[in-house]
């Protein structure tokens, strides 16, 4: 009877250490890509895999659900990946998160990893660079159940869990011109965002509807970080005609227009109100408070995990979208009308 591969072998045949070898077939950081692609090359090669390693290594065969979100530390997702955790108990399964730090590169090697050590399935909100969506579509082809969240694009075909970010938007817009606002600017994430681009159309929409006129200098775009989006707010406040209502992507965006309304010397909502998005917790304790679509986190995560369970018990289920409700917070930022 043929003898079968170990571990000692595959060290022996790649002239390596078997403690290196088994933190390759672990996907342990500390060992380089590679390395890790000679040894998996390998071990299939030897067949290793008929008796070692059957619930980390082979795909779909891993007791875990990757999660990839842009930044662990933004609030949304701090409370996505609770809703998605719940879930997870539920269902016995554990949870691998990884964040992509806003990049496409980082993004699709993380897809790519958590595919190759056999993820029942992969939870996504996309990075603010990504444009291209091939890591996603060899999920599809592999069968592995995929489920977009909050930031998600219409090139692929799967689960997707999501507010009406257009309804957001024009309600949010429509919010400043009830108190008066008659030059209003929109600040973006990345014009490839599709996220970002819907809440553009309900910006847009709101005005074309109240009967002002759309303004492209009134419109800015940030790629996330903090000079970004300082940069973007100042371009808006230094401008010949600046704005006197702000609809910000998000409430870090917002809170970088903040700061250059302070820096301008504008009083905030007199000279300019401000809206956000996300609604942090931070934002009752600025001064002044910040208004802010409220989207439901926890339930987003929630729904998002309850899809991909349903998809990993039934694979041949149609894709569905789940809309769910955002709410406007109003706060001092927007509060004109506020008694002295």
């Amino acid at each position: 009877m043929k003898k079968k591969a170990t571990l000692q072998d595959i060290a022996n045949a790649l002239g390596i250490s078997p403690s290196t070898a088994s933190r390759a077939l672990q996907n342990n950081p500390r060992i380089s890509e590679s390395v890790r692609k000679k040894v998996l090359e390998l071990a299939n090669e030897l067949n290793y895999f008929s008796n070692k390693y059957p619930e980390t290594v082979l795909p779909k065969k891993l007791n875990a659900i990757g999660v990839i979100v842009p930044k662990i530390s933004y609030h949304l997702y701090a409370m996505a990946i609770s809703g998605i955790e719940k879930v997870a108990e539920e269902n016995g399964m554990h949870l691998i998160i990884c964040q992509s730090d806003e990049s496409y590169e980082r993004e699709k090697s993380l897809t790519k990893e958590l595919l190759d050590i056999g993820v029942s399935g992969l939870i996504v909100s996309l990075a603010g660079e990504t444009k291209q969506f091939d890591h996603f579509l060899e999920l599809k082809k592999k069968h592995v159940p995929l489920v977009f969240f909050n930031r998600q694009c219409d090139e692929v075909d799967t689960d997707k869990v999501v507010i009406d970010n257009f309804k957001a938007s024009y309600d949010a817009t429509e919010h400043l011109i009830s108190i008066g606002c008659k030059r209003i600017a929109y600040i973006g994430g990345p014009k490839i965002l599709q996220i970002s681009n819907t809440r553009l159309m309900g910006y847009k929409q709101a005005l074309t509807d109240a009967h002002i006129e759309i303004d492209d200098k009134q419109i800015e775009y940030c790629n996330f970080t903090k000079e970004s989006n300082l940069s973007a707010a100042r371009k808006l406040l230094y401008s010949p005609d600046p704005p006197d209502g702000i609809i910000a992507f998000s409430d870090q965006v917002a809170i970088a227009a903040m700061l250059a309304a302070k820096e301008r010397g504008l009083n905030i909502p007199e000279d300019l109100a401000i809206i956000g998005f996300n609604n942090e917790p931070v934002d009752e304790l600025l001064e002044p408070s910040l208004t802010s679509i409220d989207q439901p986190a926890y339930e987003m995560g929630y729904e998002s995990a309850q899809l991909i369970f349903d998809s990993i018990k039934n694979q041949s289920k149609m894709h569905s979208q789940k809309v769910l409700k955002s709410e406007l917070v109003i706060r001092n930022s927007t509060n004109k009308n506020k008694p002295k």
